[in-house]
């Protein structure tokens, strides 16, 4: 049964019979994102039959999209730009809801030579305030000329627009317009494609400027590295406003033609088991990513009494891509255990490593080889020293693959010399995927871009030519594939009474379980044993509103955390004395 025929069973109406999904295989020759902008590489996939394909919260076809379709759509969203004042290299924000209406918009913008800039859907956490916030500190570093947004977002969303006093348009009311024909200006591949903020901080934003050229060069190196073929096709439910979802799941298949299953990112997380479901009807072979709390999900949805080969197919899931968020084995492990019997093969699992900076891909495991772990000692990770008498602990280390074509990585020291094979160190990347800069911050850019080289800000080492990941220099903290900024963390708590800048230290851990987990400590000066069981019930409540986690936190006395030569707050440092035992916290009854 294809897609298409699993959507036409049942008392559907006529117009639901009706529907097909576009087809996995093509007369078209496939190219391989060989294009020197965006808009041409939809020219091209619109001259064959694929395309995109929504489905609902159930996984029935709801909106077969051809890429011909799509082309039509964006070019008339292009002449309504043009013919409501949209300029070349305007800055148009645009809510990223999974589907045709945003597609079109993302795509006319681009034909019109202004710049998408794909921000957030609201998140189940957080609430109404918290979201108009978000949009507000992004509308504000992107300085817009236009934002768009779903109906159903018009309250939350024409407010953050009123509060930058910029113009809000719902998507159906734009497209509802009329489109006169007009001249559309001729991009260059030089040229800004679109900025993405990459995931986390709602406080510092940074704007990611890619060109034409980089993006190209990418989603090149992307469907080589994966060894792309005609019964390829893609599933995915990642988000368009995260680079994994809107590069490698979007953007990725107009380049390289390939047709594509949707399912929105908040059906998935009410009925995950869906996207297995729309993979095993895929006659031809499956690729698809997620992080990996996605594979997590579904390895405990699958219950010990179920045969999962009842209900599933995986057996033509050729790449299963793993992401966004550190690697862990014994989750892709309890992924086999659950899903083997239904056909699905450990050898499918494709690591990769990237950043927006380097618009999605840095390295990528050849396919057909796995996860390969290697076991690291603990103090090798950390750098600190494991004193006498205690016992050695290792972690495993999964290895993230090889450098995409055309892309160089260096592990480099403090100092920024390079360092030898299987040493530790800063992960450095360079090659024609990478971004111009930050945008309208210098500053920033500067700080990571040396002489075209970027600083990841990620530890690891290279091995046999293949790239293990160890953990991020900077401060980010990554749950479930989120990225979160500590100052986040931080500031939300200082907004507590009796707290000030330099009270708190946020950092992530590794819980017994292997969980990553963000830990807040935070100097108290109350001696009242009941007060600062308040106090820390307080904070961790005040954590989980502003980011939807749960957190550890940990009272210290005051003056404990440390700082650095200029003063600031040294959270790396503060991390390394906690978990030697050096910061002890205040013992609190339960």
């Amino acid at each position: 049964m294809t897609l298409g025929d699993a959507n036409m069973t049942g008392s559907h109406s006529m117009d639901k019979i009706a529907l097909a999904p576009t087809p996995t295989y093509d007369d078209l020759p496939r190219r391989l994102s060989d294009f020197a902008t965006l808009g041409e590489a939809l020219d091209y996939a619109a001259t064959g039959q694929r395309g995109l394909n929504f489905h609902d919260a159930r996984g029935n076809l709801a909106r077969p999209y051809s890429f011909a379709e799509l082309r039509g759509d964006a070019i008339a969203c292009a002449h309504r730009l043009i013919a409501h004042g949209v300029k070349p290299a305007d800055r148009i924000a645009l809510v990223a809801e999974t589907g045709a209406d945003f597609a079109q918009l993302f795509f006319g913008i681009v034909y019109a030579g202004a710049w998408p800039v794909p921000l957030p859907l609201p998140t189940s956490f957080g609430g109404k305030e918290s979201y108009i916030d978000q949009l507000v500190v992004q509308l504000t570093s992107c300085d817009p000329s236009l934002f768009l947004f779903p109906a159903e977002l018009a309250e939350m969303a024409g407010e953050a627009a009123a509060l930058r006093s910029v113009e809000g348009i719902a998507f159906e009311d734009f497209i509802a317009r009329e489109a006169a024909s007009c001249a559309l200006p001729q991009a260059k591949t030089d040229e800004i494609a679109y900025l993405q903020y990459s995931s986390g901080s709602t406080r510092f934003p940074h704007g990611v400027a890619v060109t034409h050229h980089a993006l190209l060069s990418n989603l090149s190196a992307h469907s080589h590295g994966m060894k792309l073929q005609d019964s390829d096709r893609c599933i995915s439910w990642l988000p368009w406003y995260h680079d994994m979802g809107l590069v490698g799941c979007f953007l990725s298949v107009v380049a390289n033609q390939v047709s594509t299953d949707y399912m929105k990112t908040e059906d998935f997380a009410r009925r995950p088991l869906a996207w297995l479901d729309l993979i095993s009807r895929n006659e031809g072979t499956s690729i698809s990513y997620s992080p990996t709390f996605g594979y997590d999900i579904c390895a405990r949805r699958m219950s010990s009494q179920t045969k999962a080969s009842d209900r599933f197919d995986l057996s033509r899931w050729r790449l299963a891509g793993n992401g966004a968020d550190m690697i862990r084995p014994d989750v892709m492990q309890s992924f086999v255990d659950a899903y083997a019997e239904a056909g699905f093969s450990p050898n499918a699992f494709l690591p990769s490593y990237g950043l927006a900076e380097a618009t999605l891909a840095v390295t990528i495991m050849p396919p057909g080889e796995g996860i390969v772990v290697e076991l690291v000692a603990e103090t090798d990770l950390s750098g600190a020293d494991d004193g006498e008498g205690r016992p050695q602990r290792f972690r495993s280390i999964v290895n993230c693959g090889k450098p995409a074509k055309d892309m160089i990585v260096e592990i480099r020291d403090e100092d920024g010399a390079m360092i030898g094979e299987r040493q530790i160190g800063k992960v450095w990347t360079t090659g024609p995927s990478l971004m111009v800069g930050y945008f309208r911050d210098s500053e920033a850019t500067d700080a990571c871009m040396v002489d075209g080289w970027l600083d990841t800000g990620d530890m690891g080492y290279l091995s046999d030519g293949y790239l293990y990941i160890v953990g991020r220099a900077k401060d980010m903290i990554i749950i479930n594939g989120k990225n979160h900024w500590p100052q986040d963390i931080e500031w939300a708590v200082e907004q507590l009474p009796g707290f000030k800048q330099g009270d708190i230290a946020a950092f992530a851990i590794t819980t017994p379980g292997g969980e990553e987990t963000p830990a807040v400590l935070v100097h108290c000066r109350t001696s009242d044993n009941d007060e600062r069981s308040r106090l820390r019930d307080q904070i961790r409540e005040r954590v989980r509103a502003i980011t939807g986690m749960n957190c550890v936190v940990e009272l210290v006395p005051p003056r404990t955390l440390p700082r650095t030569s200029s003063g600031k707050l040294s959270r790396s440092k503060a991390r390394n004395l906690y978990l030697n035992g050096d910061i002890r916290p205040y013992d609190i009854a339960a």
